[in-house]
């Protein structure tokens, strides 16, 4: 089975960034514990700063993997093409972010991604990740 983890702008300073929000480890780090918890998988992994760049990637691996986790941090209240690229592809999606965006800045609450996606984490921390995973293995099944 294949997963693509996409992460957007700012998850590149995971570990330096407000971790009393976010946490202090590094998404690398972390990366490693996905990968040595479900061996039967194969990530690919993809983190960018650019809306383009993920559109790209959402539409690479859309097609070509057997799901995609999908943290696009503060593009989701912003990307109308991050969005639309989610609602483009044919491999289901779920929609992970770190904190309770829910709970914070009332910008925070507009998502432009989770009308489109299959699932949605938020305010679990990175564990919201596995959860995803766990859930996109499910329904492989």
């Amino acid at each position: 089975m294949k997963i693509a983890i996409i992460n957007g702008p700012n998850l590149n300073l995971l570990g330096k960034r407000e971790p009393s929000i976010y946490g202090n480890q590094p998404f690398e780090m972390y990366m490693e514990k996905l990968i040595a918890q479900f061996p039967q998988i194969e990530f690919t992994y993809f983190q960018s700063n650019v809306e383009g760049e993920i559109v790209n990637a959402i539409q690479q691996y859309g097609f070509s993997t057997d799901g995609i986790v999908l943290n696009p941090a503060a593009y989701t209240h912003t990307s109308v093409a991050i969005g639309d690229a989610v609602a483009a592809i044919t491999a289901p999606v779920v929609e992970v972010h770190i904190s309770n965006v829910r709970g914070r800045e009332e910008f925070r609450k507009l998502s432009y991604v989770s009308g489109v996606v299959d699932g949605s984490i938020a305010g679990l921390g990175l564990m919201g990740y596995e959860l995803a995973v766990q859930w996109l293995i499910n329904q492989h099944k």
